[in-house]
């Protein structure tokens, strides 16, 4: 028959090193940071958008680049106002249209442009940048909006 023994001694370092980490846990107070950021208001419809770029090279040496939004699709409501966020991060300047609406604009690097949009019908609209159009351009940059 095994017998197993518990030495005092290990219950009190036991005891001791659970004290030590409550204690500190309660010390420290970590702060609990959100995931998710809050919408400015309840109701509100706000999408944050950025210009971004790959880089690469060939086999051969030779660099090759492409451009694109990020995220790449977003949902959006339909029939709600939604308030587009656009800010350059990579390239000079983007000019875009949103397919199937009458939105167009430009946005350069450094600065941030806002677009308001209210889509009717359900559907997928792309954004389209027509600095980059296609792989000759580094394209093509498209994005997708995906209303429901």
């Amino acid at each position: 028959m095994n017998f197993v023994v518990i030495k005092r001694s290990w219950i009190v370092t036991a005891f001791v090193a659970a004290l030590v980490v409550i204690g500190g846990w309660i010390w420290l107070k970590p702060e609990i940071i959100p995931t998710i950021a809050p919408q400015a208001a309840k109701d509100d419809v706000v999408i944050h958008i950025t210009t971004g770029e790959l880089k690469s090279k060939t086999d051969d040496g030779k660099e090759i680049e492409s451009y694109f939004w990020n995220p790449g699709t977003v949902y959006v409501p339909d029939g709600k106002e939604v308030t587009f966020k656009i800010y350059g991060v990579n390239g000079k300047e983007h000019s875009f249209y949103i397919e199937g609406t009458d939105i167009k604009g430009t946005v350069k690097k450094g600065e941030e442009i806002t677009v308001n949009a209210t889509f009717k019908e359900e559907g997928m609209y792309r954004i389209i940048c027509l600095n980059h159009s296609d792989i000759n351009n580094n394209g093509p940059m498209i994005g997708y909006i995906v209303v429901d």
